[in-house]
């Protein structure tokens, strides 16, 4: 038996004639930068995820750090992040100048905690930026609040939440400015990096493409400093055709989330908790358990692949040891990386992998 933890070609294979006539499309079309392609998606996107505007961009970390360039983060500014997230959350804050600010989760979700955002403003704070991580929505509402009793700005990380519904809602435009990435192992992937902000400002919006096209919206004349990190076409057309699925694919993930929480409540494990307001994403199921590297080598010598997200939070990483935050500052993160691991989960998997995952899982 063979279970990977990902097949990335699977979802090419199901979705082959759609997405070898979007590749040709745009080959013979001859617009390979920004063009109708790119703008399709973008309205596509906007309207899956129930905003006003989205944007390509290159990568979800551009998304995150252009998303704060547009609402003037910067130096000497502060942002408060997630304890447990992936480093590219703190990556952004770190780009722009910015310093970021670490609020440990909510035990029942691994979300960041609205329950201790006051204690973390200061003077210097700017934004908040939660993340829904594993594809779980954070607790926007009391975020929300915070945030404007404050007068702080929203973005949300929602690299891991395409199709999340919080409240009803589809995550997308809760905060200020919601950021995406199109990595090929999310939910929505391209066949290469990929990003995207959606919004309902149209002046963030519009700010944002200025940003990704060298600070320009007409060739040769630039209002500001940008970058060079725009959608690629030949990316924005296979995510499109990915798009007509994702609501499909989501429910398979749904299927197979709920399948593993059925068959593991009785081993002890810690499967993800889902509040009665939470439609997740299922990017990810993740569960917990104090002896972990010996489940994980059982899987792995069952041929069942399985990954660890994320071993090493952000504040113990070497990259942000100038914060000079101890591990122990942060007890609920460290413990987190030290117990959690990710089994497989993808629209693709078969249901009878998932009984054949849990029976290995529960094995003694």
């Amino acid at each position: 038996m063979t279970i990977p933890f990902l097949d990335l070609g699977s979802a090419y294979r199901e979705l082959k004639p759609q997405i070898d006539n979007a590749i040709s499309r745009v080959l013979d079309s001859g617009c390979y930068i920004l063009g109708p392609e790119v703008e399709a998606f973008e309205a596509e996107w906007a309207a899956f995820c129930e905003a006003d505007y989205a944007v390509g961009l290159a990568n979800g970390l551009d998304a995150l750090t252009l998303a704060l360039r547009a609402l003037d983060v910067g130096p000497g500014d502060e942002v408060i992040v997630p304890s447990n997230t992936y480093i590219a959350t703190w990556l952004a804050v770190t780009n722009v100048g910015a310093t970021p600010i670490p609020v440990e989760p909510d035990m029942a979700t691994y979300n960041i905690d609205p329950a201790l955002l006051e204690c973390a403003i200061t003077p210097q704070t700017r934004a908040i930026l939660p993340v829904h991580l594993y594809g779980q929505p954070a607790d926007m509402h009391p975020i929300l609040d915070v945030a404007k009793r404050y007068n702080l700005r929203v973005i949300e990380d929602a690299a891991q939440a395409h199709g999340a519904r919080y409240k009803g809602q589809r995550i997308g435009a809760h905060g200020d400015i919601v950021c995406w990435s199109f990595y090929p192992g999310k939910n929505l992937g391209a066949l290469g990096d990929a990003g995207a902000i959606t919004t309902n400002d149209a002046k963030l919006a519009t700010r944002v493409s200025i940003l990704r096209n060298y600070g320009s919206q007409q060739k040769y004349i630039n209002e500001e400093i940008g970058v060079n990190s725009r959608l690629d076409p030949l990316q924005a057309a296979v995510l499109r055709v990915k798009l007509t699925v994702l609501d499909e694919w989501t429910e398979r993930r749904a299927i197979i989330a709920a399948t593993y929480t059925d068959g593991l409540k009785d081993t002890g494990l810690i499967s993800p908790y889902v509040p009665d307001w939470a439609q997740p994403a299922w990017h990810l199921y993740v569960i917990r358990t104090p002896d972990r590297a010996a489940l994980q080598v059982r899987l792995a010598d069952a041929g069942i692949g399985t990954l660890i997200h994320y071993p090493i939070p952000p504040h113990m990483q070497n990259a942000y040891s100038n914060l000079g935050i101890e591990p122990d500052a942060l007890p609920l993160a460290r413990d987190l990386a030290g117990d959690m691991l990710s089994l497989p989960l993808s629209p693709h998997l078969r249901r009878e992998n998932a009984y054949d995952i849990i029976r290995f899982v529960d094995s003694k």
